[in-house]
């Protein structure tokens, strides 16, 4: 099993708040700051660099999130951060969420968000920005709570609840502000898959085994990336210019390599060996 493991931190800061390591062609991305992994806007520049680093990566095929700890995936922005800013500051963290979770879900890679524990606030902001949710049944509770703050869901969450379950629920959850179990999310469809696991290490290997058949060679890493950038943008455009999108994206599938693999095995009757190209 091939392992690299690198800190994501610019230059000018000291604190590691972001841990970035490759397993198996999926790239970890761990939230790290205790002890409810709250973030701030220098982990989200550390969580921006990290897309940036997974996307440019030919040796990533799969993106997992995790947050450190048994207890927290994420508990959303650090409330002392945001008490003791001015407004303007405090819209232009937000902006930069906005456009980091924005290329979280634009990186044709597919990104599964793995809820470790608590995934509340803007951590289930960040979690929505995942293609997929994989929760570890018992470790915590989702919700969107802002407005016990007096302010709104403000990193995507009115967006992007909104697009999972739609208007009316969406509304309730936010207005309401409740937490609720992983059980209950899966069943509204904001968890897509919930697993159970005696600790976090278990859980997290359960995440990896999953997120390993989205690899080459077994899968056509192209062909999934296409498949989420066709959903992801196409889900903004009116019916038929989504479907001019599918079209151009199923015409560069047509000429790639892994098509002519992937037709030929199954007229060879054998495992196809796709190496995403």
């Amino acid at each position: 099993m091939a392992t690299a493991t690198t800190d994501i931190a610019s230059e000018n800061e000291t604190k590691t708040l972001v841990e970035y390591e490759v397993q198996d062609r999926v790239a970890v991305f761990t939230l790290v700051d205790p002890p409810a992994n709250t973030y701030t806007h220098e982990m989200m520049r550390q969580i921006d660099a990290a897309v940036l680093r997974a996307r440019f990566d030919p040796e990533v095929d799969v993106i997992v999130i995790t947050g450190a700890g048994d207890k927290f995936f994420c508990a959303g922005a650090n409330i002392n951060m945001l008490s003791q800013a001015d407004p303007t500051w405090k819209y232009y963290f937000c902006l930069h969420a906005n456009e980091t979770l924005l290329r979280l879900e634009h990186t044709p890679k597919l990104v599964i968000a793995a809820l470790n524990g608590h995934t509340v606030g803007g951590g289930l902001e960040i979690a929505m920005a995942a293609d997929l949710r994989i929760a570890r049944r018992g470790a915590g509770k989702v919700g969107l709570p802002e407005v016990a703050l007096g302010v709104l869901p403000g990193t995507g969450g009115t967006q992007r609840l909104t697009k999972l379950v739609g208007t009316s629920k969406a509304i309730e959850l936010m207005v309401e502000g409740r937490n609720f179990d992983f059980d209950e999310a899966e069943q509204l469809g904001i968890v897509n898959k919930v697993f159970d696991a005696d600790s976090r290490d278990a859980f997290l290997g359960q995440v990896m085994e999953y997120a390993r058949q989205f690899t080459r060679p077994g899968k056509a890493t192209m062909a999934v990336g296409n498949i989420k950038r066709s959903c992801q943008s196409g889900a903004e455009l009116p019916l038929e210019q989504g479907l001019a999108l599918e079209r151009e994206l199923q015409a560069l599938l047509f000429n790639s390599s892994d098509a002519k693999e992937g037709l030929n095995a199954y007229v060879q009757k054998r495992t196809a060996q796709f190496s995403g190209k």
